[in-house]
């Protein structure tokens, strides 16, 4: 990104020759992200973001078909959640399918949910707080059947899993950088050929009209060369910090155990504990985990994720997220889980509400 912000740092829209060779910076990393997703350049929009990416999409497909019906799952990012919201305000009927307490949509439910105005449904490839993977292609084999369009925000399972959105065969796909190691407030949506989209942001004619403003070549760039080094992630460290979760501290539930997922990320519930007192306890400890969602930090409600799967009030506030890095190894876990079972058993003896349940 460096080499591209000091040698292409002209317009790329311009026709002078440092604009070109710009220009071809900006089409070379669309190249290489549409070979890592499995699909033409012209089929990438390079976007701020996950979040923009995924309202262009449910947005600048819905509003062309105003006063319909959108299906889509409890358990989505708030990216998906508030442009639905949005929509309701709009007029549009919006469908919102539970899931089970492993937390995987059943295809069957979006088969009722779906009705003769549906126009999109939108369902995350994993969740972002539990790891579960859904049946993407199974959702989309039922929504085309009825005429329906689907929109999938792979934001979570980009480079951590391998994508093909040809197999997968949705028409709606984004991506975020900062997820896979590239620059944060870099995106890209996949917008299958012949699919239309009205802009939601006015301007110029940048990336198919669907992005207008000169496009953040550098990050474009960075995001290319991280889906280039991006290799999907082992399962084996997870599953020997869970293994050694459920030997060395008593109580402890894993959130979404059973289904498909992520092969980073686990969500563990302590009974008696507050998950915000046990990440402040292991951020002491140098240990950076997650009481949720990031974008929802400092939210006083519970997780709607895991309230979703079934968990009480009391339970999805007591669950933390763990999510393990590219470099972490097996010592690093090992030490987390050690730190995890001291400060479990530390903040229980604090806890009356544990006491009294043991």
């Amino acid at each position: 990104m460096v080499r591209v912000m000091q040698e292409a740092s002209a317009n790329p829209s311009s026709i002078h020759q440092a604009g070109q060779h710009a220009r071809h910076v900006l089409e070379t990393a669309r190249r290489q992200t549409a070979a890592w997703l499995g699909c033409e350049s012209k089929e990438i929009v390079f976007t701020g973001g996950g979040t923009e990416a995924s309202n262009i999409a449910i947005l600048g497909f819905a509003r062309q078909r105003p006063g319909t019906h959108i299906v889509t799952a409890a358990i989505e990012h708030p990216a998906v959640l508030n442009p639905c919201t949005q929509l309701e305000k709009e007029g549009f009927s919006v469908t919102y399918v539970g899931v089970g307490r492993d937390g995987v949509v059943d295809p069957d439910d979006i088969r009722r949910a779906v009705r003769p105005n549906t126009v999109l449904v939108s369902l995350m490839h994993a969740n972002n707080e539990i790891g579960t993977l859904q049946p993407v292609a199974d959702v989309v084999t039922i929504a085309h059947n009825a005429g329906v369009a689907v929109h999938c925000d792979g934001v979570q399972a980009a480079g951590k899993i391998p994508v093909n959105v040809r197999a997968l065969g949705v028409d709606l796909y984004n991506i975020s950088a900062h997820k896979f190691y590239g620059p944060k407030g870099c995106g890209a949506l996949f917008v299958r050929k012949g699919t239309v989209l009205k802009s939601i942001v006015y301007g110029g004619r940048h990336e198919h009209g669907l992005r207008p403003g000169t496009e953040n070549v550098a990050a474009a760039a960075g995001l290319a060369k991280a889906a280039e080094l991006a290799t999907a992630s082992d399962p084996a460290l997870r599953d020997r910090f869970e293994q050694k979760m459920l030997a060395l501290v008593p109580d402890v539930i894993i959130n979404g155990t059973g289904a498909p997922r992520l092969p980073n990320t686990s969500n563990l519930c302590f009974s008696g504990i507050e998950g915000e007192a046990m990440v402040i306890a292991l951020d002491l400890r140098g240990f950076a985990v997650s009481s949720g969602s990031a974008c929802s930090s400092g939210a006083v409600e519970p997780s709607h994720v895991l309230m979703a799967i079934g968990l009480s009030r009391k339970d999805a506030k007591s669950s933390i997220r763990i999510s393990l890095g590219a470099s972490n190894t097996e010592a690093d876990v090992d030490a987390l889980a050690e730190a995890i079972a001291e400060c479990a058993s530390h903040l229980r003896k604090l806890s009356p509400e544990y006491s009294h349940a043991g």
